[in-house]
């Protein structure tokens, strides 16, 4: 079977698993489709199958996804991580590269977005907007003519499109407009229909502090805010992500929440945190806004607070040890080894520095573990640029 069929049969899989899981109906194991993918994947993505070798895994007698081993979201930055040909690409989405410059920039190529697509829309409805099936799109980000190479920008623009409004996008020429915000929640007022406010962190920040450059490392989150500015009719949300770090100073996540819902005149349950990555296909969510609305499984809702993080059924996140890779205790706290099965053309485990630790049925997010590239990434970014080369595949 040639790489675009054995490909397309993947997607087909994972979009019916997504759907049948949601459903309560699934009958194709996590572990059992997660293998398949990265049986194919160590075939033909030459970092992941170098480091499948170098570690000595059989593919073939895995009984678990864990046993595979994850790819360092920093190889997006040093290696072209994907299956396929660059002829082939239809995304070839960006990481910010704020961190590293513009030259470390990482990559996620795409070969199709319908699986991408597909995830994004299911969990983003079932916890962003259950109630809802139109909410008017406010988006604190370019347009996509704009940011064409953003991750986020394309899912904003994908649930802008599922809501049915036209959407407002406040972002020109990297310059935050509050007008247009302003004259956007105007016109939700005098319609009375909700909306939905989407941005990442730090775009909020630079709305609320009335900042136009969104570079601007002047923020004050203590001065009084205009209360009828920016309030929304009932039912309205927003949706923020990212972290809360910026250029030269870090905001308190709870007073940005409280800020943020006082400015939109809406609950702070309302406002909801999302977990995703450039490096990754699908997203996890808080759980406030579901909770509230009574749409979360009664066992997660009572896990459901700011900073806790729901992960569709297609998408584990594990804490790991730093040194060994190997999950923690429970209770304890570990750098996310993400599974996600919507990565099927990249890599399916990707091995983050995020700090996070179990919570029931979800995972807090602790924020970047301190200091430089974990130890164990740094040895299995090693193990995948300096190996030999090799199909990654250990027939048993």
């Amino acid at each position: 079977m040639d790489m675009t069929a054995e490909s397309e049969g993947l997607h087909a899989r994972v979009r019916a698993f997504m759907r049948a899981s949601l459903a309560g109906d699934s009958r194709e194991g996590f572990d059992y489709l997660a293998l398949s993918i990265a049986r194919f994947q160590a075939a033909r993505v030459p970092a992941l199958g170098r480091l499948v070798a170098a570690r000595g895994v059989d593919l073939y007698a895995a009984q678990r996804a864990g046993e595979v081993p994850a790819v360092p979201t920093d190889v997006f930055r040093m290696a072209r991580v994907s299956a396929h040909a660059a002829s082939d690409d239809v995304r070839l989405f960006r990481t910010s590269g704020t961190v590293l410059g513009a030259a470390a920039r990482g990559e996620h190529a795409f070969r199709t977005t319908a699986t991408y697509e597909l995830g994004a829309l299911l969990w983003g409805r079932r916890m962003l907007f259950p109630d809802r099936e139109a909410l008017r799109p406010i988006v604190l980000a370019p347009p996509p003519s704009e940011a064409g190479d953003s991750s986020l920008g394309f899912m904003m623009d994908l649930f802008a499109k599922s809501l049915g409004g036209s959407a407002v996008y406040a972002v020109r020429d990297g310059a935050l407009d509050a007008g247009i915000v302003e004259e956007a929640c105007a016109e939700a007022r005098a319609s009375g229909n909700p909306a939905i406010v989407l941005g990442a962190s730090f775009a909020f920040v630079h709305l609320l502090e009335g900042s136009e450059d969104i570079s601007s490392a002047n923020l004050d989150l203590n001065r009084n805010l205009n209360s009828t500015m920016y309030s929304l009719p009932p039912g309205s949300r927003a949706m923020q992500t990212g972290g809360f770090k910026g250029r030269s100073r870090e905001v308190d996540p709870a007073v940005l929440r409280r800020m943020i819902a006082a400015a939109l005149s809406i609950p702070e349950a309302s406002v909801v945190g999302e977990y995703g990555m450039t490096e990754l296909s699908s997203q996890a969510y808080e759980g406030t806004l579901a909770a509230a609305l009574g749409t979360l499984p009664h066992e997660w809702s009572r896990k459901a607070r700011p900073g806790v993080y729901f992960a569709p059924p297609w998408m584990r996140v594990v804490p790991v040890d730093p040194a060994t890779l190997l999950p923690v205790g429970d209770g304890q706290a570990g750098i996310a080894r993400i599974e996600d099965l919507a990565n099927v053309d990249s890599v399916m485990a990707v091995q983050t520095s995020d700090l996070v630790r179990s919570a029931g049925h979800g995972f807090e997010l602790l924020g970047r573990a301190p200091g430089a590239v974990p130890r164990g990434c740094s040895i299995a970014i090693d193990e995948m640029l300096d190996a030999p080369a090799s199909s990654g595949m250990l027939e048993g």
